[in-house]
């Protein structure tokens, strides 16, 4: 998305706007179908000679309608373990997520339990076993093809005699189309809230900024599934069209709440919406 009105600027110098054109150009920029003919439409309305940096301000104002205020920080509760699910499709960068999110956390000077839940692929959980070492977090785990459900229960009683601030569960990365799949992690929502009938407290669909409409397909299928409280995207370092955080927002309501903008642990903040802006220039 890096440099996205800077090029919406040089190529629409011509104040005889191509209208088909501009709308190409912001579905392009993965604003989504639906922002892309509204913004078109405002600036038609406003009969009068348009040039690109029109077209920027309109977008941006757009844009800031749409997206939300800081949410602020991911707080605890005072007298239980606040119990995040993460999920997403294979490839997102989500158990990578999970950890980068358990640092950050961490970081903040919160305690916290990590839960292996994604118990089919054993590569997923080793990899969150030497993040966990790595942060210094305590992790649980099952045995190989252990039920997920089980594991994120085993993993709340160890948090709650932790007496840790947050419980994060790595969920298996599944398919948004396999509806088997789909249902498995209904299933697991269902097990957490045995241990708290208002767990999970949150649900981060972790997305990955450079897959376009795709993620958008993806929000819509895990909001259905299990609610969403808020998204994390990846490859939001300049590479990525990171305009579909905005095409989610208006079609789910799901705000972005973290990105990553790189491979090492520090490289994962809060979405700031006024600096999403500024990067697209």
């Amino acid at each position: 998305m890096a440099g996205f009105f800077k090029k919406l600027v040089q190529r629409f110098t011509n104040p005889d706007i191509d209208w088909d054109d501009l709308e190409h150009q912001l579905i392009a920029g993965d604003l989504g179908a639906k922002l892309a003919m509204q913004i078109v439409e405002d600036l038609r309305a406003k009969q009068k000679t348009l040039h690109g940096t029109d077209i920027v301000e309109s977008t941006k104002a757009h844009i800031r309608k749409i997206l939300p205020a800081d949410p602020g920080p991911l707080t605890p509760f005072d007298d239980r373990p606040k119990v995040i699910l993460v999920v997403g499709v294979n490839g997102t960068g989500k158990t990578t997520s999970t950890a980068k999110l358990a640092g950050y956390l961490k970081k903040q000077g919160h305690s916290l339990v990590l839960a292996a839940a994604d118990t089919f692929r054993a590569a997923a959980v080793e990899q969150l076993e030497i993040w966990s070492k790595r942060v210094d977090v305590p992790l649980v785990k099952g045995d190989p093809n252990a039920d997920p459900g089980a594991v994120c229960f085993d993993a709340y009683q160890i948090a709650v005699k932790k007496n840790a601030d947050f419980l994060l569960c790595d969920t298996a990365g599944r398919l948004h189309t396999r509806h088997n799949l789909m249902e498995e992690l209904r299933k697991v929502q269902r097990v957490v809230g045995k241990t708290d009938p208002t767990a999970p407290h949150e649900v981060f669909l972790v997305v990955d900024a450079t897959t376009g409409s795709n993620a958008l397909q993806q929000a819509r299928e895990f909001h259905k599934a299990v609610p969403l409280t808020g998204l994390i995207v990846t490859k939001l370092d300049g590479s990525g069209k990171g305009g579909i955080v905005v095409a989610i927002q208006q079609e789910t309501g799901v705000p972005t709440r973290f990105v990553g903008t790189g491979e090492g642990i520090e490289d994962f903040k809060p979405f700031v919406a006024d600096e999403f802006l500024d990067q697209l220039l």
